[in-house]
């Protein structure tokens, strides 16, 4: 591989770190108020908060990770993203309008209105834990692909794009973060394609060949079909997806702040819509390039000891022209920062809303904008922290380490947000309770399935015998939200009816919607 990129790649390089700086410049005068600081309340077209979606969800960990993934294995990892646009047709047009109605700015406002404080911290507190695992995760891969390539210290990367991504965010805010969010979407398909173009022209035989060498050594389809939840499988990604779905984009910062930002409801289910649309041909195109890589390598050298996270910058450096490398290499260091930037922007949302206006209320907006902006700082430099510490990461999959880490702190999150928003005899207690036994369950199965130790040496956190837990981790996951539907609903049998604003219920919405149609409009959103 070339140790060294060409002064053009780096002249490229350079500029788009230097745009990406000027998009916070651009906006940090309108920086005035936490409303636009954080929602850039009604200044951002439905298109562009699409694109932004879109940017959230693309980061290090499509760019390296799915390519990685797609040489090593098949395609049983992306079916995660597959679900998320079969469940997400049936429940967008009411989360997006219900979210808009109840909540200020913190999607867990909507559990503290439904079920109380605990549910609230609870749920707040598995956001911050999710989004700090997979922030570090970003950090590393992108640190990783850069050091192989360009042969710069990894530290070194780690800090640069971490200072970056903390002066957008201070400077510029939602506003910034959203329309860099455009620019490294357009950056991100370029990027895709014209890889998929090199390997398809570099591969002899064309798609017929490809597979045929791919599905001769198992690289297409979604084995293993079997009913087995001790490993991945179809029905294990089926269900996990599922879930995963209606965590990310019912009770995720990240999208829920998306869905106020736009200026209507409509506007909001639009810019929702198209996000999810985009994100799923873009997963498919990463995925591809990993399994045009393994078909590419068969009839081409690749040096021993590069791992499969690994392939595709090699490839990049050793097959690509001067110019579309540093093209393709800004392309990731731009879906790095602007996903980190939007969780950057949702990490401190949440820690102002849910946690600093609770110890000081009633305070001046400039004392909250304040508050905010060094939140930012603080979670960056802790992002950057843990980033360091994911180089001494094992050999397992990067992308089931980021799945697997998704899993465990989802702590039932979607089993609260389902009672509350379906279920009027839920109440407080119950849902407590079931919170409470989830969080049992689940330091059950993790130290059950965990082992540590060096090589054959490795042993369980805790040996329970033929009481271990068994199960895959990524139905972990799966099971903590069951957990708490079941046990949350049962336990609320024993305590007082609750009584409920159904404003706040699924039921609510339909109500609503029928009221609608009766009085001669039926519009799916209406102007705030």
């Amino acid at each position: 591989m070339n140790s060294t990129l060409h002064l053009l790649d780096y002249a490229i390089i350079v500029a788009v770190l230097v745009g990406t700086l000027s998009f916070g410049l651009r906006f940090a005068k309108k920086q005035k108020t936490t409303q636009n600081y954080f929602l850039a309340k009604g200044k951002v077209p439905s298109w562009a908060i699409g694109m932004s979606l879109l940017a959230t969800l693309i980061s290090s960990v499509t760019f390296l990770a799915y390519p990685g993934t797609g040489y090593s294995s098949n395609w049983i990892l992306l079916v995660q993203g597959l679900m998320v646009p079969v469940v997400l047709m049936g429940i967008i047009w009411f989360i997006v309008p219900l979210y808009r109605k109840v909540i200020k700015l913190s999607t867990y406002e909507y559990f503290e209105q439904r079920f109380g404080l605990f549910a609230r911290y609870y749920s707040s507190i598995a956001f911050v834990l999710r989004q700090f695992s997979g922030m570090g995760t970003v950090f590393f891969l992108l640190a990783v692909a850069l050091n192989s390539m360009t042969g710069g210290n990894m530290i070194a990367i780690i800090l640069i794009v971490g200072g970056i991504i903390i002066l957008v965010n201070l400077l510029g805010g939602m506003e910034a973060v959203i329309w860099l969010d455009v620019f490294q979407g357009f950056m991100l398909f370029a990027s895709g394609i014209i890889c998929i173009g090199v390997l398809l022209f570099s591969i002899k035989g064309g798609p017929a060949e490809i597979w045929n060498v791919a599905s001769t050594h198992g690289r297409t389809g979604f084995a293993p079909y079997t009913l087995d939840f001790t490993r991945v499988t179809l029905v294990v990604m089926i269900v996990n997806g599922a879930f995963y779905a209606v965590q990310k984009y019912g009770t995720d910062q990240t999208v829920v702040q998306r869905y106020l930002t736009a200026k209507t409801d409509r506007g909001a289910i639009r810019a929702s819509l198209m996000g999810i649309l985009l994100t799923v041909p873009v997963w498919v195109v990463f995925m591809l390039i990993g399994t045009l890589l393994f078909v590419f390598y068969q009839t081409h050298t690749l040096p021993a000891g590069i791992k499969s996270e690994g392939v595709f910058p090699y490839f990049i450096m050793t097959r690509l022209p001067t110019g579309v490398i540093g093209l393709i290499l800004s392309g990731m260091i731009s879906a790095a920062v602007c996903s980190l930037s939007a969780d950057l922007n949702s990490l401190a949302a949440v820690g102002v809303e849910d946690y600093y206006k609770k110890a000081r209320p009633a305070k001046a907006d400039k004392e909250y904008l304040t508050a905010s902006k060094w939140i930012v700082v603080a979670s960056g430099l802790l992002s950057i922290a843990i980033a360091m510490l994911y180089v001494s990461a094992g050999d397992e999959g990067v992308l089931g380490i980021v799945f697997t880490l998704y899993a465990i702190f989802s702590g039932g999150i979607v089993g609260i947000f389902l009672l509350g928003l379906f279920s009027l005899r839920a109440n407080r207690q119950g849902v407590n309770i079931a919170i409470l036994v989830c969080i049992l369950f689940t330091a059950y199965a993790f130290l059950t399935s965990t082992r540590i130790g060096l090589g054959e040496h490795k042993a369980l956190l805790l040996d329970l015998g033929r009481y271990n837990f068994t199960h895959d981790k990524l139905m972990l996951g799966v099971y903590s939200h069951l957990v708490v539907i079941g046990v949350g609903y049962v336990a609320s049998l024993f305590f007082p009816k609750p009584v409920v604003d159904e404003s706040l219920l699924y039921r609510g919405w339909k109500a609503g919607r029928k009221a609608a149609r009766e009085a001669g409009y039926d519009k799916v959103a209406v102007n705030r």
